[in-house]
């Protein structure tokens, strides 16, 4: 890794360049805050873009204004380049919907300049070089994101919302900065390139693992992971653009962070094997909440919080490459369908079909979840044979993949004839199995050597592999099936109360006192 400037480092000065002049414009007659914001975000893309470039065609470039045993550094390999990338085109999409969106709006100006100072510390955090810097940026995007939070601070629920959020935010915070003065005591270090070799030669094995459980803890915290997801479906109270915004390396922050400490996250067994039953649970809690919503963008929030337990059952598993093609993928997915919520009632009212709902075959159903399998395994064998034998934790998220396809074509197609079922469930299923394999050696090739390899199962990680197999298939067949057990009083109980997220957002209101604050003014 060479030093240098790379064009990446200088994205964040161009949007805080713009964004302290943006603040107190509040006149949008003049149209000066949207115009100058989303050039600001562009430009920061343009840059981002030619750090991606310079890491492909000259290597990893790294920047130590102040290097030691704390160190202000930034880096910019293939991996944090392309979030880099993905932060910024976010940035300057949203930057530009908020033009419109926020046309004449009384403090507008005040909501450019938040939200550029908010994306600039995003693109620090995806660019550090050392836990000091992770920890100042993540910081700085908490204080951010909490003000746009209450950009309409008269309503009590989003008061509430940026309480709750502030307390996990900051608590996931607080877990990093114990971890890295541990790091700090043990190995003498911050730098994140450097830490895990030292790691391995330490010969202080409670201490590295202490370190690692409180970096997967602020993990799970900042990605609104199983039992403190409750901030993340409050944020509806925010604009729109703060929805979307949340996609460009916020949300996901948890995972970033992982990725980036790969190296020595994998070397404590305890804490993958966390990483992989938190992430599996807040997967599936998540999922089946999101069924029982029947606001859009509350929806869509749910399903982002079982995204982000699957990425963290990613990361559980040893799959880094796969949980940053994930990463990409579920930021410009959701970040478009924030942006375009407003027409989606409208589009989905007009897909429903009339008339009674249909009850799937049970037969059917077996057979299609069978075949499902039987062709994922072949497609599986075929890609092993032609580039080499996938891992048992590879083959387990391909099998959980294809349980869901199942799943979904079992659950649209219910009302056509057993063969066609079939038919669709093999189509769907060789398209599914094909794809991954696919998507996963090109994610592989470019990120792979610069991440960890899975590492081999012992009997824990078979245990987890097992169980997360056996989990998702078991809720999929479940949910195919739900019309034929949808009527029972047993399961009407259970759907109000997965409405209502088992009541665990109200028990953090109480904790934090989220009752008081919304009353309070």
């Amino acid at each position: 890794m060479t030093t240098a400037v790379s064009l990446s480092f200088l994205a964040p000065l161009v949007l805080l360049s713009i964004a302290p002049f943006l603040r107190g414009r509040n006149d949008p007659a003049r149209g000066f805050s949207p115009r100058w914001s989303e050039y600001a975000a562009l430009a920061s893309l343009v840059l981002a873009a030619g750090g991606l470039l310079h890491a492909v065609l000259l290597g990893p470039q790294k920047l130590d204004p102040i290097d030691g045993a704390v160190s202000l550094s930034l880096k910019a390999d293939i991996v944090s380049a392309t979030m880099a990338v993905l932060v910024a085109f976010i940035g300057w999409v949203v930057m530009r919907y908020s033009r419109s969106y926020l046309d004449g709006e009384e403090r507008e100006g005040r909501f450019h300049g938040v939200m550029l100072a908010t994306l600039a510390a995003v693109l620090v955090f995806v660019q550090s070089g050392s836990l000091t810097v992770l920890i100042l940026s993540s910081l700085c995007i908490g204080l951010g994101l909490r003000r746009l939070l209450l950009f309409y601070p008269s309503r009590p629920e989003a008061r509430r919302a940026a309480t709750k959020f502030a307390w996990v935010w900051h608590g996931g915070d607080v877990a990093l900065i114990v971890a890295t003065l541990l790091i700090l005591a043990g190995m003498g270090t911050d730098d994140l390139g450097a830490i895990p070799a030292l790691a391995t030669a330490s010969e202080s094995a409670i201490l590295v693992n202490a370190a690692v459980a409180l970096i997967v803890l602020a993990a799970m915290l900042k990605t609104a992971a199983f039992p403190l997801h409750g901030w993340l479906t409050e944020v509806m109270e925010a604009p729109t653009p703060v929805s979307a915004l949340l996609h460009a390396g916020i949300i996901n922050s948890g995972g970033v962070l992982l990725i980036m400490a790969s190296g020595l996250v994998q070397l404590s067994p305890g804490s993958m094997a966390a990483l992989v039953m938190v992430g599996g649970f807040t997967a599936l809690f998540g999922a089946a909440v999101m069924l029982t919503q029947s606001a859009v963008k509350t929806a869509l929030a749910w399903s982002t919080v079982s995204q982000m337990g699957f990425m963290l059952l990613q990361c559980g598993l040893g799959l880094w490459a796969l949980a940053l093609l994930h990463i990409v993928a579920h930021s410009l997915y959701k970040a478009h369908a924030f942006l375009s919520s407003g027409g989606a009632v409208k589009a989905v009212a007009s897909l429903r079909r009339p008339g009674p709902v249909a009850v799937p075959n049970l037969a059917a159903v077996l057979k299609s979840f069978g075949l499902a399998l039987v062709l994922y395994g072949l497609i599986a064998f075929l890609f092993s044979m032609a580039f080499g034998p996938k891992t048992a934790q590879a083959l387990a998220l391909g099998a959980i993949l294809i349980f869901g396809v199942a799943y979904l074509v079992a659950q649209g197609l219910a009302d056509m004839a057993p063969a066609d079922l079939t038919k669709r469930t093999a189509l769907a299923s060789l398209a599914a199995a094909v794809s991954y394999f696919s998507f996963q050696a090109l994610a592989q090739a470019v990120w792979g050597p610069g991440l960890p390899r899975a590492p081999v199962p012992g009997p824990l990680e078979w245990a987890l592999v097992i169980l997360a197999v056996a989990s998702f298939g078991l809720v999929a067949f479940a949910q195919a099936l739900f019309p034929l057990w949808a009527h029972h009083p047993a399961t009407a109980g259970l759907r109000v109360h997965l409405a209502n997220g088992l009541y665990l957002n109200a028990l953090l209101d109480r904790a934090i006192g989220g009752f008081r604050i919304a009353k309070s003014n």
